[in-house]
């Protein structure tokens, strides 16, 4: 029998060599933290533009990287037109369509949105949209607070892979990327978007978003 694929045979002592594992591949760096601030500041400018104002606006971001977003958001808003929108955050775990197989007790964090939502404009905000699964959810538990006028959906990041047919009005970035692959958003420690770095499938990566 031949050597194990992780082996080679030594030629001067005849036993096996491990292989030297492959350099793991870096990140890429999709938005560096100028990249993310001017995204964000463009989403705020689109919003503005596509509703002619602020007026009578909510957002609402879904924990956890949206709800940091929308206060961003909030806050370039309040600046550009004078009008300071409330901000609220949902998290969606227990509206999840895959809680039952979840293999551990799933943690559930503070939800607030404290304020009227029926008959006003709610922009969700969420930091990366993959397969549509999450704003589904976040759907269904933004109803509990109210009828809102219409729904909006920011986010950062698009990666595609779309299981539903939702379609975000407002992109800071599109980014082709495999299933496998992983997008990491990353925030400083007073929580404001610091950028956004690519892993590709089998690439070391960092902790998880």
């Amino acid at each position: 029998m031949g050597p194990s694929p992780e082996t080679r045979p030594d030629a001067s002592r005849g036993e096996p060599k491990p292989v030297p594992a492959p350099a793991p591949t870096p990140p890429s760096q999709v938005l560096g933290p100028a990249d993310a601030a001017r995204a964000l500041k463009r989403l705020a400018h689109e919003v503005i533009e596509a509703r002619k104002g602020a007026e009578n606006l909510v957002l609402v971001g879904i924990r956890s990287g949206g709800d940091h977003m929308a206060r961003e958001l909030a806050e370039i808003i309040h600046q550009i037109e004078g009008i300071e929108p409330p901000v609220g955050y949902l998290d969606i775990t227990l509206y999840r369509d895959d809680l039952g197989a979840a293999p551990t007790q799933p943690v559930v964090r503070e939800t607030r949105v404290d304020f009227d939502i029926t008959g006003r404009d709610v922009l969700l905000v969420d930091d990366v949209l993959q397969t549509g699964r999450t704003i589904r959810a976040a759907l269904n538990a933004l109803m509990d607070f109210g009828r809102p006028a219409r729904v909006l959906l920011a986010v950062l990041i698009d990666r595609g892979h779309r299981e539903l047919p939702i379609r975000p009005d407002f992109v800071g970035k599109n980014i082709p990327t495999e299933t496998g692959d992983r997008v990491e958003v990353h925030f400083t420690a007073d929580d404001h978007l610091e950028g956004v770095r690519l892993y590709r499938a089998g690439a070391a990566r960092g902790t998880s978003q």
